[in-house]
């Protein structure tokens, strides 16, 4: 799981914090919990600690590891997991969290939790409070980042470092409903008021039984439900007496993070998630069909797979009224989140993947990025091919 927390941000006004609230993820339901416990079924106390067992940087599954990503398959990395026993001692008795921030610290830190419950562990209350905990238990332990959102968000600024896959797999472009909405935030706010979810204790790692991190057996297997288990360090920094760090606020935009997350995303998408070969090709495939005869299309259907989170690459031609191209590209682009349109005049050079060579760079012809909490719409036509371009700007010419 990941680095460095992000730096504070000023609060944003009760606005940004809605249009932070009104994005929905695509449920990936990444965990759920139960186990952990004795053979007697009582929650296991863990015993006292040895000291330190090594610095930080040196433990398997440090913030700078993530969790994506496997190379077997899903059947051969659920029998190896299941090879794996449960540690004897169990998940610990989790600490309630001790919330010392201000209201916009507590505004953006709830929110955060429940965006976290939500897209790691679709609507269960168990579920959705397992993933809370982990969170609240990483925020609480200095080998992660000190605040919530900054534990979230924690990696996604790197191409491969996300220690949460729904901020790097394009997850973060998706909607939920009001009333998912609603759910979450009332349990985020009883975790940050101290409600705890004793199953999974003092967890500070999960998986899916459906992948193999290189990670999964340097660590205690402590809980389970489902496809979903549960981990902690092994040592004194998989101890409850490690969760010490205090909770001082200073929580980060969370505007900021998700746009810099989606940014990333796009830029380098994850492999079998969205911005597959496959997907990319089923674009190209369809502005080829245009070239060949069928009715234009500057962009694909909002509701068809792109080359990375919230981008599409599209076919364009002289005869395309630019005006006609950014409302084409708008309608694509109308559920929020990050989303760019980018097209090219020749099907030969749209290119297979992100991020764009300097060869693709060099044949662009059209650039389009949705406006969101950070600014207006950015539009650009290669004004050697759009000679009077009614909207927008030209490229600028890469040598």
């Amino acid at each position: 799981m990941d680095s460095a927390a992000p730096s504070a941000e000023p609060p944003r006004d009760s606005a940004a914090l809605a249009a932070f609230a009104a994005l929905v993820l695509l449920p990936l339901v990444l965990l759920a919990v139960v186990g952990g416990w004795s053979a007697s079924g009582v929650a296991t106390a863990d015993p006292a600690p040895a000291a330190a067992d090594g610095p930080l940087p040196d433990l398997p599954a440090s913030p700078e590891d993530t969790v994506v990503g496997t190379e077997l398959a899903a059947g051969d990395a659920q029998a190896r997991n299941a090879a794996v026993a449960f540690a004897a001692i169990g998940p610990g008795a989790p600490l309630p969290f001790g919330f010392a921030g201000n209201a916009a610290d507590r505004l953006r830190a709830r929110d955060c939790l429940a965006l976290a419950g939500m897209a790691e562990a679709g609507g269960a209350d168990g579920d959705q409070r397992a993933v809370m905990q982990v969170i609240l238990n990483r925020v609480s332990h200095p080998a992660f980042a000190s605040t919530v959102c900054g534990v979230v968000f924690e990696g996604s600024q790197r191409p491969t470092g996300c220690q949460f896959s729904f901020t790097c797999d394009g997850s973060l472009a998706r909607r939920y409903s009001d009333p998912a909405w609603r759910a979450a935030r009332a349990r985020a706010e009883e975790m940050l008021g101290g409600a705890t979810h004793a199953p999974v204790g003092n967890a500070t790692h999960f998986h899916a039984d459906y992948v193999y991190p290189w990670w999964s057996d340097r660590l205690d297997k402590v809980a389970k439900v489902g496809p979903h288990i549960f981990f902690r360090w092994r040592g004194f920094w998989g101890s409850r007496q490690a969760l010490s760090a205090r909770y001082a606020g200073g929580e980060p935009d969370p505007l900021r993070l998700r746009d810099t997350a989606l940014a990333t995303a796009a830029a380098n998408p994850l492999p079998g998630l969205l911005g597959s070969g496959e997907a990319v090709r089923s674009i190209t495939r369809d502005s080829v069909a245009r070239a060949a005869g069928e009715p234009p299309r500057a962009a694909a259907s909002s509701g068809q797979p792109g080359p990375g989170a919230g981008v599409h690459f599209v076919l364009v031609s002289p005869g395309d009224s630019p005006a006609a191209l950014v409302e084409r590209a708008r309608s694509v682009c109308a559920g929020g989140g990050y989303c760019r349109v980018q097209g090219w005049s020749d099907p030969a050079q749209v290119p297979a993947s992100l991020p764009l060579s300097d060869a693709a760079r060099r044949s662009l012809r059209f650039s389009f990025a949705a406006a969101n909490a950070n600014g207006g719409e950015a539009i650009f036509f290669d004004c050697r091919l759009f000679s009077a371009p009614d909207i927008g700007t030209c490229l600028p010419a890469i040598p």
